[in-house]
């Protein structure tokens, strides 16, 4: 992590220290600044009415785009990473709302049995490729080693640093396979993350979504920082590149989730005019993001 970051990272840490999920209220200095943490470029969230017009025409290009997937029998994947509660559901609901799930559907694992703890690293993963026409989205991935894993030690450090290592010949792999990967990374500021993870605690319909790794995620944001980042210097590559996403506004980050993939792919009957160009404020490739956080100096 550069000198910039870790300078951000500490005075977010100083202002944490006052934070309990199951305190009644969210203490007023982590509200005021949960917007613009992390330097999201905004001080608004986007108005309701200008979001769902952009959104149905991105979604109407979704259906055209699926459609040109299957009559053309390509195989897409989708990889959706993030910090916790950077809004990966949302994204993907909004993602896959109109598109036929025969079609186009959510890979969600959960932790591997005792069997394949001991196969391959990447083979259960490889299993849910999709066939020809068909998307294959994923809601976490194989790079739950890149961080979740070596942050709370469920992987040696050996095993991590193969795992980076390995990762770029696998999605070569695919690559030359004709598998079209696209790669999407969630960023959020820690105080935006307090008050997400806040809300779910209070919110008896989204309560179930937290997991006792949620419970960590703050108290090792740095951790999990040094482990994103290494994470992402290692498995962008040319064949299977980063785009971070800036996630404070879920409406721009569901928006701009959605017109990168559309962007991504070439597909008959493709709307320029509705795709529009990516928000370079909120739109990032890793070498970037990396080199300066995507942050403007302060």
């Amino acid at each position: 992590m550069n000198e910039k970051k870790s300078r951000n990272t500490d005075k977010n840490k100083a202002k944490a220290g006052s934070f309990d999920i199951r305190s009644d209220t969210l203490p007023d200095h982590i509200a005021k600044r949960a917007l613009t943490s992390g330097h999201f470029p905004y001080t608004e969230k986007m108005k309701r009415k200008p979001y769902e017009k952009q959104l149905r025409a991105l979604q109407i290009e979704l259906v055209r785009m699926l459609a040109s997937v299957k009559k053309n029998g390509e195989r897409v994947v989708i990889v959706l990473e993030g910090r916790d509660a950077a809004g990966k559901g949302g994204a993907i609901n909004r993602l896959t709302a109109h598109l036929n799930p025969r079609s186009a559907h959510v890979v969600a694992l959960t932790k591997p049995t005792e069997t394949e703890q001991g196969q391959f690293y990447f083979q259960r993963y490889l299993s849910e490729m999709p066939t020809r026409g068909q998307i294959a989205i994923f809601d976490r991935s194989w790079y739950n080693r890149g961080a979740v894993e070596p942050v709370f030690g469920f992987c040696t450090p050996q095993e991590t640093l193969h795992f980076l290592a390995e990762t770029p010949n696998v999605e070569a792999m695919l690559a030359r396979d004709n598998i079209r990967l696209i790669k999407i990374f969630l960023t959020i500021g820690r105080e935006m993350q307090m008050k997400r993870l806040h809300a779910r605690w209070h919110d008896p319909l989204a309560r179930w979504k937290l997991s006792d790794i949620d419970f960590k995620a703050i108290e090792k944001w740095d951790d999990y920082s040094h482990a994103y980042d290494a994470m992402l210097a290692a498995t962008d590559t040319q064949d299977a590149p980063w785009t971070i996403i800036r996630a404070n506004d879920k409406r721009r980050a569901r928006l701009e989730v959605i017109r990168h993939i559309l962007l991504s792919l070439d597909y008959e009957g493709k709307d320029a005019k509705a795709l529009d160009t990516a928000d370079a404020q909120i739109v990032l490739n890793a070498q970037t993001y990396l080199t300066d956080g995507g942050e403007p100096e302060t």
